[in-house]
């Protein structure tokens, strides 16, 4: 995977390598999920919907390498793209180095593997269904607890499928 420095989850994300920014992933899958976006106010909402490729027991992506050629929609994710967008939860990694907080406790950078991060219930692993499976999206509305938005979640049946979005 290439050289990590101690702590490098603790740099800017800008000063990241390849390598450390693939391992600042917690790898939880929430990126992976399809999300819904009101055309009017732009509020996005979670589903329990995963991209073909994440394995819905284990939450990781099937293919991760051809990702992106095999789903077009797919997105890599830069410290660019990680400022500009909205729907990341806020446990991400990225989103809290993006905004100066740390790794929460349960992060496997901290702990050394990821049953922290499941005990937190964190990771969609188990929790998810496929979107071959699904059906209209719209009936997968989740709220995974940690919305800085209590109300959003009432309109769901007003929202329209965006695409997916990794």
């Amino acid at each position: 995977m290439g050289e990590l420095r101690p702590r490098f989850w603790e740099l800017p994300l800008s000063k990241l390598t390849r390598a450390e920014w693939e391992a600042l992933c917690d790898g939880c899958g929430r990126c992976c999920l399809h999300k819904l976006e009101d055309e009017d106010t732009g509020a996005i909402v979670e589903t329990n919907v995963a991209c073909r490729l994440l394995d819905t027991r284990t939450g990781l992506c099937g293919n991760y390498r051809n990702r992106r050629a095999l789903v077009p929609d797919c997105m890599r994710l830069t410290p660019e793209l990680v400022a500009r967008i909205n729907w990341l939860p806020p446990s991400c990694a990225y989103v809290r180095r993006a905004e100066g907080d740390p790794l929460p406790d349960w992060h496997p950078l901290l702990t050394g593997d990821k049953a922290a991060m499941r005990a937190a219930g964190i990771s969609v692993a188990g929790r998810v269904i496929g979107e071959d499976e699904a059906g209209p999206l719209e009936n997968h509305v989740v709220d995974w607890g940690d919305s800085e938005d209590e109300d959003e979640d009432e309109n769901w049946d007003k929202l329209e499928p965006e695409p997916a979005r990794r």
